[in-house]
């Protein structure tokens, strides 16, 4: 690999100057990365990744910029790879604030035993005799 910068290099700068300043604004933190990178080469297109963030953002959110980042090298704009930057940025922290952790035991979805839990209990009362009930709760700790 050569020495230019990666996606995840530059996402991973972005992260290190909001936790240096967490009351800069996104625009601030998009100024810096204007300011750092400008003049030097544009990421390659092959490394158009950043760091993965499924147990906090659904994939969805955490590559939302990554079509803009690409957009900014093909057009070879600095502000395109910047604005990109900030919108998964932007996702990254604000997802878990806003709605907790994508790995947060209280979500429900995650939960299939919570999601089939009545229904299973339904079938083992109507087709299960009381003594065997019994025997499978005392083996199961009940």
């Amino acid at each position: 690999m050569s020495d230019r910068s990666t996606v995840s290099d530059i996402f991973r700068r972005a992260l290190e100057i909001r936790q240096t300043n967490p009351s800069g604004s996104y625009d601030d933190v998009k100024k810096q990365i204007v300011s750092e990178y400008s003049g030097q080469a544009l990421p390659e297109t092959a490394y158009l990744t950043i760091p993965e963030y499924d147990n906090i953002v659904p994939e969805e959110d955490w590559t939302a910029g990554l079509p803009v980042v690409l957009r900014g090298i093909q057009n070879e704009d600095w502000n395109d790879v910047a604005h990109g930057i900030i919108i998964s940025l932007e996702q990254v922290e604000n997802y878990p604030k806003q709605s907790g952790r994508e790995d947060d035991p209280t979500k429900d979805w995650r939960n299939r035993t919570r999601r089939i839990e009545d229904a299973e209990d339904k079938v083992l009362e109507k087709w299960m005799p009381a003594d065997l009930m019994a025997m499978a709760k005392r083996q199961t700790g009940n």
